[in-house]
C-alpha cells in the first residue's frame, strides 16, 4: 500500500523530521583501513570485479599469512610503504578478523547466487 506523502507528514510528523533530519545521521567508522573505493564489491554482479588487499587479507588463516600477503603487495607495488605499515599496525593491535569475516572457498559464487534481484526503488520522503 502506497501513502501520499503528505497524509504520511501528517501522520507521522515527528517521524518525517527525524528522516529528513541531517542532525540524526550516524556514521559509521569500521577498522577496515583501505583507499576508497578499493575492494568495494558490486552488489549485482562481480563481473570485472578486482579484488583488494583487504579481500587477500580475508582469505588468510592467521597473521603470518597476512603479513606475507601485505609483503608481497608491497613488494609488487600494489599498495605503498604507507599502507602497508597501516595494515601491519592494525593486524598485530587487532587481529586477521578486523580485516573482516574469512573468505572461504567459492566466497565471490555463493555471494552471487544468494544476491537477491534488484527491486524498484520506493519513493522515499525527500
Amino acid at each position: 500500500m502506497e501513502m501520499e506523502k503528505e497524509r504520511f507528514k501528517r501522520m507521522f510528523p515527528h517521524l518525517v523530521d527525524e528522516m529528513t533530519s541531517e542532525k540524526n545521521r550516524l556514521s559509521i567508522k569500521a577498522p577496515r583501513s583501505e583507499p576508497e573505493g578499493e575492494g568495494k564489491e558490486d552488489s549485482s554482479t562481480f563481473e570485472g570485479y578486482e579484488p583488494g588487499v583487504v579481500d587477500f587479507l580475508r582469505r588468510c588463516d592467521d597473521e603470518k599469512q597476512a603479513v606475507e600477503v601485505i609483503n608481497y603487495l608491497e613488494k609488487k607495488g600494489e599498495i605503498s610503504s604507507s599502507h602497508a605499515a597501516k595494515l601491519k599496525k592494525q593486524l598485530k593491535e587487532k587481529g586477521v578478523r578486523s580485516f573482516g569475516a574469512k573468505k572461504g572457498e567459492n566466497y565471490y559464487i555463493r555471494q552471487a547466487e544468494t544476491k537477491p534481484t534488484p527491486t524498484k526503488k520506493s519513493n522515499r520522503l525527500q
